[in-house]
């Protein structure tokens, strides 16, 4: 365990972290909703440090990234932990079954280090770095100390998120980010909170933040599931949010699979996809696309 970044201490022994938009406050030998940042007699430490639970080569356009890199290769990895619990986890198994666990993190994880991952990268000759399959907010000392490393060493790196971050600590990984991929679950606060426990106006925020900070490529996820986030409305909602921002922002229009907490909805029809592109294009976004299918 390192201790974390990002946190103030408290009375009483608790501590109030500041890294994403929850901003737990935690007491003695507990963790915060990700589950993988633990009060220690008054310290926060993370858990996840250079322990990495998935590291593979990807084809960049599986983050999905169409527009930066296309071709390419890059070094994917991910930790346990989230600070989200959406009920349609398609990675849940290291997301959420293995929060709270040290003894299943050191069991189950591999140790690489910083400088380990970015000796790899060149090594296999990947051009690019990705935080992913889980949430890299959650990793972010590993993350940080990686993504500088890398930077240094002429490598770019891409986050995929859910855009839950804080100012602060978005203000932190800026400088060292060439790319990332917000996964937008919908465009009604009400769902976030249901399904995924948290809010909509902080992700939103995020949206705008990286859109201003012109050295960063954005491209835009949203996974459609019947019944929560596919009607006509919502959809257009979140085309025209898009739109506001940049009409040439991509916007990857995700099917759905059943999975974790909702094995008994149906997959999300080819219809549907080809529903919410018509009205992407037709709000003027220049780049919809169809994933998963």
């Amino acid at each position: 365990m390192i201790e974390a970044k990002l946190y103030n201490k408290l009375q009483g022994g608790k501590v109030k972290c500041g890294l994403c938009n929850h901003r737990c406050l935690i007491s003695h030998n507990k963790t915060g909703i990700c589950g993988v940042r633990l009060n220690k007699d008054g310290k926060l430490y993370s858990l996840v440090y250079g322990r990495p639970v998935s590291v593979h080569i990807d084809p960049i356009e599986k983050k999905p990234l169409y527009h930066f890199m296309p071709g390419t290769f890059t070094l994917s990895f991910g930790t346990f932990g989230c600070n989200l619990r959406c009920d349609w986890c398609q990675n849940w198994e290291i997301s959420q079954i293995n929060k709270r666990n040290l003894n299943i993190i050191e069991k189950l994880s591999t140790k690489v280090s910083p400088k380990q991952m970015v000796a790899e990268a060149k090594k296999q000759k990947c051009p690019s770095i990705s935080y992913t399959y889980t949430e890299p907010t959650i990793f972010f000392e590993y993350a940080l100390e990686t993504m500088k490393l890398a930077h240094k060493s002429g490598l770019k790196n891409i986050w995929v998120s859910n855009g839950y971050f804080t100012k602060k600590a978005f203000r932190k990984f800026e400088p060292y980010l060439d790319a990332i991929n917000i996964d937008l679950k919908g465009f009604s606060n009400s769902n976030y909170l249901k399904y995924c426990g948290a809010r909509l106006k902080p992700v939103l925020k995020n949206l705008k933040r990286i859109k201003k900070a012109r050295h960063i490529h954005l491209e835009i996820t949203t996974l459609l599931i019947p019944g929560i986030n596919n009607s006509e409305k919502e959809l257009k909602q979140i085309a025209e949010f898009i739109a506001s921002l940049d009409k040439n922002i991509p916007w990857h229009l995700s099917r759905f699979f059943p999975c974790y907490k909702m094995t008994n909805t149906p997959p999300t029809s080819i219809s549907t996809l080809k529903k919410a592109q018509k009205i992407g294009l037709k709000v003027g976004l220049k780049y919809v696309y169809l994933g998963n299918v």
